[in-house]
């Protein structure tokens, strides 16, 4: 297997001092992304998505404002009066339970500029409620008001695995066949925006993630195929947008792999965050699981 993977050149460093916003939401991506922004020597500005970012924001960042998802209007002010010209979103937004909660969005207390911007999808019907969708309107609102959100990667690219065998244990000829199975169809399921995950085994499919995420799939697999021995592979969509929604993993996952009973994790070299690295790789190791970074499908 190659181990090493051609990347395309690195975007040009920020100024050093200069002020990047963060919009942090939950798990630990967001402050690895802060961390790396303050060794660089950047001055950063945070707003924590309640229910969602880590407190712990509060003493990495320069400033630190918790506030509702649906405060659209409240975060670009924020900024704006900063002096922010270029930001990131980094972090998962609980989608189900933003939509799907007893009382859906009308717990999110919106402003003025949130009700606008969303007035036609959700009200009108204009368009859908798909993560592109959504996530891409934020995107151009803020390119209105002047502030650019760029990826998390562009300031923190060493996060994206490289690609080839993370653990000494490599995948067997089934376990290859369940691969590129499974990439196939993860790659269908990401183009039409569904998720970005699917549970494997003997090229039969067990579980499809959707709005509950890459846990809650894993574990349902496990459920479903009690004997185990599963793969799960993991991909970026097709029309992946780096400045949202990439797919990462980290320690939690691991360990969720492990009680489901799963026994491979192939992820997309070159779009797929790995935090912890060092650490996911020991255990992985520990759990006799294989994970392994591939491209196009291919082992």
């Amino acid at each position: 297997m190659a181990t090493q993977l051609e990347v395309s050149p690195a975007p040009a460093p920020l100024p050093s001092r200069s002020r990047v916003g963060l919009v942090a939401g939950w798990g630990r991506l967001p402050i690895v992304v802060a961390q790396t922004l303050k060794r660089q020597g950047h001055e950063v500005y945070c707003i924590g998505i309640h229910g969602h970012a880590d407190p712990v924001l509060a003493e990495i960042c320069d400033d630190y404002r918790p506030s509702g998802v649906a405060r659209l209007g409240a975060h670009l002010r924020y900024f704006h009066r900063r002096g922010i010209r270029e930001a990131t979103l980094a972090g998962k937004i609980h989608k189900s339970k933003i939509l799907f909660g007893r009382f859906g969005w009308l717990t999110l207390v919106p402003d003025l500029r949130t009700i606008r911007t969303f007035l036609p999808i959700y009200l009108l019907g204009k368009k859908d409620r798909a993560d592109d969708t959504l996530l891409t309107t934020i995107v151009d609102q803020y390119a209105r008001d002047g502030i650019r959100l760029a990826p998390a990667t562009d300031f923190a690219p060493e996060l994206l695995v490289k690609l080839g065998n993370l653990t000494r244990r490599q995948p067997t000829t089934a376990q290859q066949h369940d691969i590129a199975f499974g990439w196939r169809l993860a790659k269908e399921m990401g183009r039409l925006d569904v998720g970005q995950s699917v549970a494997v085994k003997g090229r039969a499919v067990i579980a499809v993630e959707a709005v509950e995420g890459t846990d809650e799939c894993i574990r349902r697999a496990g459920q479903l195929c009690p004997q185990g021995g599963f793969t799960v592979v993991k991909v970026a969509k097709p029309q992946q947008d780096m400045r949202f929604d990439v797919p990462t993993i980290g320690l939690g996952t691991i360990e969720v792999l492990a009680e489901a009973g799963a026994k491979v994790l192939a992820i997309e070299a070159g779009k797929t965050i790995v935090l912890d690295q060092p650490e996911v790789i020991r255990e992985a190791e520990r759990h006799g699981l294989t994970v392994v970074a591939i491209e196009n499908g291919e082992v």
